[in-house]
């Protein structure tokens, strides 16, 4: 939109409207509560609370920000005369109708409670209206000049009516002094002109929203916490050039997408190119090496395009687009230090891929770029070392070489506060341009190396947003991919159109003035922060922009690329149309004994089959089943006479077993008729178990006839000394009759003797089923000796049980073989257990694998964990159980003996895990646990160094132990000297620990302790002196002149009577400052972060309160407010161990 120079008058901040708590006349309710997005910053209001700024516009221009669709739009003009005689405290105008509805204008003349017009757009009928009305409204009102149409003032917003918010608009129009006023011409002949011009816009439904047909763009899906990947993904995507040279990156089709980078991006901007729907990108971030842990940890869309740059420049090299990424994104400058007094100069060209502009400090873009080239004087302390010349006066400073053809800027908008020591983000207004023009005021940003003949004008092509804080927010990103005057939003999988206001102004940042909620009482307006915010933005060079902006189609795309994705689209659209036609169809899954005989001893043990992994068919439930059959029959080539089918059951003991067989009546109904009838746990599906009889020439024979007396029985062959479980087949046997009388049948199927001897054992696997998989939980397994000589009816076995089976076991095998017998062996399956071991350096890769039992003691897995890597003590071995959730190690180790089994550590919650963390520790763990480790600083009385210590002692320990130990590790300054340890944090002395505390219960995590030698006026302090803290501190302007503190803090000894000019001369030596940066340095009395300044002739200690106990950080302190010269150090956060946010990798 094109914004108006307003009129010279003596205007406030624009607001926006509200409803007014005493409306009670009139069809529509103006009260009720208001709510809206800050995130968003939609600029409206109604008539009760007063709401955001809006800036005034010439007009609206409906060409931005259209549906497919123009919407309604109208102008009404409202004419009123002897506005100055109204007497009515609110005046609605007459009817008028957009977009098949009811409109007018509502205004109140002399102000809505506040000094000012207050003027609304109102739905006429809302009174009338159905329960559940919406409407959509994108709208301007205005006060017509009559003397100079360019100072009529135009307000502008958008809003979706309903019952509760039926009037929207501004309540602050404009000052009541300025429309009274004849001079200014808004009344003329105490006459007022009123426009109103409404665009009703379609309301739009989310649920059923279609990006590509609103927009003909689709979005990305979010997997979890990359947005901030997916804003730039399509930036990167609408950069035609960089699309088209990732489409000729060399792939074939036998890369794999989720293990090749060059062939997941083709496949994920193809999908963008031509799919219908929102894209996921899980095949992208596989192909990075991520796992589901890095999908939900947000991470730096500025530090993702960096190393996904350099990764595609890596593998571009050697190939048809080597050096594409530098063609587009590389720029150069110029370092240079230039001596003032002498002939000397040094300079060192660099390149770049993006530019980071300082936001705090600067208004716009244009700032950012004269703070960048800005020239440093290198003098006084700070000089410069000349070669040749010594220390030198000279000027440090940049220019620009050449700018590339897609510039990228990354706005700094986090910042790490090195006062608060903690990151921060900087949502301070921050303007920027839709035209950038960096030749002006003389090309000042470009060497004068620079090529004159390139004009640096660019154009705005994408703008990138964080919306939320520094610990997490929202990404996403305003595009106009074709440099037009349309700009499109993508957010995450939605797209939609938007107006460049959207784009740009609303992404400036800042503060909004937000009036107070009793507008009769105060009208004073209070400000709020808008976290959404511009991060990054992308220009491309209006010389360059027909090469960027080119056009990619399908011959840019390899043609095995065309294939698979076509074909994988065809798959998707397939399996679209099966989950549409589902309800016309049912599943019938078909088990056979040569099912049962491939799956039994590799997939399954304790059940017969998972039916998974048997023939499925999908046949329509109109089909009789009797058809169904001819079906098998094609497909196993089993006559239609000789198939029987079982249906399976599930049993209160949580098997699940062929049943019974289906009756002719049943086989005569259609398929969904028998899925219905015999599927209680109403499955989608339908299962069968197939039973062919076969003749000694393997052909079938028809079924035989089954009585109630007969029982399908399933047998299992154990062999103790392959240690193997097989099926071997099944038979029907007389429930009356007894296994004596089928010893000899089982022998022949066993391929033994006929007179081997045989034990026999029912499996009851009595464990909660997953329909699909055999062991999904923990069974509790049942395996009874089954006695020869009892009936099978006494046993208790019917249709579909499973006996397994094995040689008599003689003493001899029992010693022999590690699982002698059914029992042992199934109680083995039961509680074995492959553990991917990894160590705790390298938690993302697998070391080895073991297989252990899960009943394996604690001393079990460590011994055998010892033997395998060759360490002798199993003791110094210490286990880190696995995160399910974050696919990292748990921040606490295992302790020693600290779980009973190997299950225990592998639990986390209701999840089961195969992984464990290792590492190998210098001494026993439990020694280890008998003692407590203290990272202590220890200061230095005459050098300036810091040396970090590990002390490691038992927990019984006291300071005086830790003191002891740390003499024998430093440096003292004499040797008798005394030590003191102290608590610091937040660069002030919280405590001084007494010899006597125990070490225990020190935690050195989150603060940090400081050894020093106590100085000898300290040892003996008499009456007339006193021990205080001084600390350094600045002020933060950004935090309302908030006292921030810095630097090692630092007890003094002062003596009664004693000036603060005598204190600030042992200061200085103390400190060892130069007397030119000490003499601006400012010295305080701070109580409670308040700072009283101290004069030189102040005497000093009479104004400390005594103190004696050492606890708590000092209310009182004496305070050196100087600005921080230190040198920063990179930012390391004190957290728990793994508890890290691991910085953006790509691994392959």
């Amino acid at each position: 939109m094109t914004m108006m120079t307003p009129p010279p008058l003596e205007q406030e901040d624009d607001e926006m409207l509200v409803p007014h708590p005493e409306f009670t006349e009139g069809p529509q309710p103006m009260e009720g509560e208001f709510s809206f997005l800050i995130e968003e910053n939609d600029v409206a209001d109604r008539s009760v609370f007063i709401g955001f700024p809006v800036a005034q516009v010439e007009a609206p221009t409906m060409a931005e920000n259209q549906p497919v669709e123009d919407p309604p739009t109208s102008r009404f003009t409202w004419t009123i005369e002897n506005f100055s005689r109204l007497n009515t405290k609110k005046l609605y105008s007459e009817i008028f109708i957009v977009g098949g509805y009811k409109w007018r204008i509502l205004i109140f003349p002399k102000g809505n409670n506040v000094d000012h017009l207050s003027m609304y757009l109102d739905v006429a009928d809302s009174g009338t209206l159905p329960y559940g009305w919406s409407r959509n409204a994108q709208f301007s009102l205005a006060v017509c000049n009559q003397i100079h149409n360019k100072f009529t003032i135009r307000k502008d917003t958008q809003h979706q009516f309903n019952a509760r918010e039926s009037d929207w608009g501004f309540t602050s129009f404009m000052p009541l002094g300025d429309l009274y006023d004849p001079i200014k011409g808004y009344l003329v002949n105490d006459t007022c002109v009123i426009e109103a011009e409404v665009a009703v816009r379609r309301v739009v439904d989310y649920w059923n929203y279609d990006s590509k047909k609103e927009t003909g763009y689709v979005g990305l899906k979010n997997q979890g916490a990359t947005c901030y990947m997916n804003s730039l993904l399509q930036t990167l995507y609408h950069i035609p050039y960089f699309r088209k040279a990732v489409y000729h990156m060399p792939t074939t089709e036998i890369d794999i997408p989720s293990a090749s980078i060059p062939l997941a991006l083709q496949s994920l901007f193809y999908k963008l190119q031509y799919s219908d729907s929102s894209v996921a990108t899980k095949e992208l971030t596989k192909s990075f090496g991520w796992d589901m842990y890095d999908s939900f940890m947000q991470h730096d869309v500025q530090e993702l395009n960096r190393v996904l740059c350099e990764k595609l420049e890596d593998k571009m090299k050697g190939t048809v687009v080597e050096g594409a990424i530098q063609q587009l994104f590389e720029g150069h400058h110029m370092n240079f230090i230039e001596c003032i007094n002498v002939d000397y100069k040094s300079s060192r060209k660099e390149s770049f891929y993006d530019l980071q502009l300082d936001v705090k400090g600067c208004k716009d873009v244009y700032a950012s770029f004269d703070k960048y080239v800005e020239v440093e004087r290198l003098e006084g302390d700070n000089k410069y070392h000349a070669e040749q010349y010594g220390l030198q006066d000279a000027k440090k400073g940049a220019l620009f070489v050449d700018f590339p053809p897609v510039l990228q800027l990354q706005l700094k908008r986090f910042e790490y506060d090195y006062m608060r020591d903690t990151m921060v983000k900087i949502n301070d207004r921050y303007e920027f341009p839709l035209q950038l023009n960096l030749d002006r005021d003389n090309r000042k940003y470009l060497s004068p190396d620079a090529d004159h003949t390139v004009r640096n004008l660019y154009t705005l092509h994408s703008v990138l947003v964080h919306s939320g804080g520094v610990h997490g927010g929202h990404y996403y990103a305003f595009i106009r991919p074709t440099l037009s005057d349309q700009w499109y939003k993508f957010d995450d999988e939605r797209v939609t159109k938007e107006d460049v206001k959207r784009a740009l102004e609303e992404q400036y940042g800042g503060e909004e003035e937000l009036p107070q909620t009793n507008p009769g009482f105060n009208n004073t307006p209070f400000k709020f922060t808008k976290y959404s915010n511009a991060y990054m933005l992308v220009y491309i060079r209006e010389s360059d922009k027909d090469k960027i902006i080119c056009n990619v189609d399908e011959k840019d795309i390899a043609e095995h690329l065309r294939i698979r994705l076509k074909k994988e689209q065809e798959e998707k659209e397939h399996k679209k149309k099966e989950k549409a036609e589902a309800h016309l169809y049912t599943i019938i899954k078909v088990a056979r004994d040569e099912d049962l005989a491939q799956q039994t001893g590799k997939d399954i043990y304790f059940d017969l089959v998972d039916h998974e992994k048997v023939r499925s068919f999908r046949i329509q439930k109109q089909m009789p089943f009797n058809l169904f059959k001819d079906e098998v029959a094609k497909e196993f080539g089993v006559p239609v006479q000789y198939q029987r089918f079982w249906l399976w059951a599930k049993r209160q003991n949580h098997t699940y077993r062929p049943n019974r067989p289906l009756h002719p009546q049943e086989e005569a109904q259609s398929v969904g008729q028998l899925r219905e009838v015999s599927n209680k746990a109403h499955n989608a599906e339908l299962r069968l178990f197939l039973e062919v009889e076969l003749g000694p020439d393997l052909r079938a024979l028809p079924p035989p006839d089954k009585t109630k007396e007969d029982i399908l029985l399933f047998f299992k062959l154990y062999d103790p000394e392959k240690e193997e479980l097989r099926y071997v087949g099944r038979l029907f046997v007389k429930a009356l009759g007894k296994p004596l009388e089928i010893l000899s049948k089982l022998n022949q199927m066993a391929g033994f003797s006929q007179n081997e001897e045989i034990e026999l054992y029912e499996i009851l696997a009595n464990f909660p089923i997953n329909d699909t998989q055999e062991i999904k939980f923990d069974p509790s397994v049942m395996c009874e000796h089954i006695d020869k000589k009892l009936s099978f009816r006494s046993s208790q076995l019917e249709d579909g049980d499973i006996i397994c089976y094995q040689k008599a076991p003689t003493q001899e095998n029992e010693d022999k073989y590690r699982y002698p017998d059914v029992p042992s062996f199934l109680e083995y399956v039961h509680n074995r257990q492959v553990v991917h071991f990894r160590s705790l350096e390298r938690p993302k890769e697998d070391d080895f694998s073991l297989e252990l039992s899960k009943l394996f003691t604690y001393d079990d897995v460590v011994e055998r964990l010892a033997r395998h890597i060759g360490l002798d003590d199993p003791s110094k071995i210490r286990l880190t159980s696995h995160n399910c959730y974050s696919q990292q190690p748990k921040p606490q180790p295992v302790k020693y003996r600290g779980v009973e089994h190997l299950s225990d550590m592998l639990v986390h919650y209701n999840q089961i895990s195969d992984i464990l963390y290792y590492e190998v520790l210098d001494i026993p763990l439990p020694e280890l646990q008998g003692l407590k480790t203290l990272k202590v600083a220890f200061h230095h009385a005459t050098k300036d160094e810091v040396v970090i210590h590990n002390i490691r002692l038992p927990k019984s320990s006291t300071v005086a132990d830790v003191i002891n130990d740390l003499k024998t590790k430093v440096e003292l300054s004499h040797p008798n000297a005394e030590l003191r340890l102290i608590e610091v944090f937040y660069h002030k002395i919280y405590k001084i620990f007494p010899p006597s505390e125990k070490i225990e219960n020190i935690n050195d995590q989150y603060w940090t302790l400081r050894a020093e030698e106590i100085p000898e006026e300290e040892k003996n302090l008499g009456p007339h002196n006193r021990l205080i803290h001084v600390y350094h501190f600045m002020k933060d302007p950004n935090q309302n002149q908030m006292v921030q503190n810095f630097g090692e803090p630092f007890f003094l000894v002062i003596h009664d009577g004693e000036t603060l000019a005598e204190i600030k001369l042992r200061i200085q030596k103390k400190l060892q400052v130069p007397d030119e940066e000490f003499s601006k340095w400012k010295f305080a009395l701070l109580s409670l972060g308040r700072p009283e300044y101290l004069q030189d002739s102040d005497i000093i200690a009479g104004r400390f309160q005594q103190r004696r106990d050492v606890y708590g950080a000092w209310e009182q302190y004496l305070g050196l407010e100087h600005s921080d010269t230190t040198p920063k150090r990179a930012y390391t956060a004190n957290q728990s161990r793994h508890a890290y946010e691991k910085p953006v990798k790509i691994y392959n």
